[in-house]
């Protein structure tokens, strides 16, 4: 059910297909918090281990993205249910070092984990009812140049679009509602939406929607045209900040307390590491989401 909304030039025939280098939400909220860390994600590309969290979240979007693309009649909580395994079949077969992570593990810890999603189904169902919803798009891929250059690039977990042409963007939560940091970092993320639809549909949003599943609480946001205006030209400054580091490598650490949860420590200066050597700007595109990123 996924779709894409661009306004891209297609390539001349016989050419070959190169994507230029380009922002997304991620990668934008990575130089934010760290530079350094941009660099290890963006353009060394170095490997990280997921956690399980972070695959239950994938796990997560994929079914909701497959319940929506069932009659309304069927979008149940049971139905959902049953959508776990072959999905979460499918999804380790593509990416088979995922089951890695339960090989240690007890016996039944993958059935003791599929039930950690199940609750969150659960959580779900207790936000809306999918019966009544038809989504225009779920897994809605957007890509668009804006005047200054910068190509903004990301995924939306679901569209919404009211008979009257209201648009609601709506993004899935695996964990609880957050904190400060946590909120600020979601709402940039939807404000990286609203203003990707903006551009290319010439409507502002009407609702910006946060649906936390852990602990099933969902937040609402109303964005304005003046506010992506100057959401635009964050973006615009963060992407010439990127492209002024990228010409020398000189991606510069930030410590603070997200580096706790930062797989590259062995690397990184402030934790007595050596990075990379610099291997240079990447062509084609050091701006793609993974399915992780987008299964916070």
């Amino acid at each position: 059910m996924s779709d894409t909304a661009t306004v891209t030039t297609p390539p001349e025939a016989g050419a070959p297909a190169r994507r230029r280098p380009a922002l997304s939400p991620s990668r934008a909220s990575d130089f934010k918090q760290c530079p350094l860390l941009y660099r290890f994600r963006a353009v060394d590309r170095l490997p990280e281990v997921p956690t399980r969290a972070q695959l239950r979240g994938t796990l997560v979007h994929a079914v909701l993205e497959r319940l929506f693309a069932l009659p309304a009649a069927e979008r149940v909580a049971p139905r959902a249910k049953e959508l776990l395994a072959p999905t979460w079949t499918e999804l380790s077969g593509d990416s088979p070092e995922w089951t890695e992570l339960f090989a240690d593990g007890e016996p039944g810890e993958t059935d003791k984990w599929l039930a950690s999603a199940e609750k969150l189904l659960d959580s779900y169902f207790e936000l809306e009812d999918p019966r009544r919803l038809e989504p225009e798009a779920c897994e809605l891929h957007v890509e668009i140049e804006l005047g200054s250059g910068v190509l903004l690039r990301g995924y939306i977990d679901r569209v919404d679009v009211a008979p009257t042409g209201e648009i609601r963007v709506v993004d899935y939560k695996t964990g609880a509602a957050p904190r400060e940091i946590g909120e600020a970092k979601a709402l940039f993320q939807m404000k990286f939406y609203a203003l990707v639809l903006w551009r290319l549909r010439g409507v502002v949003p009407r609702q910006l929607k946060l649906m936390y599943l852990t602990d099933g609480q969902s937040l609402a946001y109303t964005p304005d045209e003046a506010e992506l205006v100057r959401f635009e030209r964050t973006l615009e400054a963060i992407w010439q900040a990127i492209l002024k580091a990228g010409k020398t490598g000189d991606f510069r650490p930030n410590k603070g307390k997200l580096c706790s949860w930062c797989d590259h420590q062995a690397h990184c200066p402030e934790f007595g590491g050596t990075p990379p050597e610099y291997p240079g700007w990447p062509e084609p595109d050091p701006g793609e989401e993974t399915v992780l990123d987008r299964a916070d």
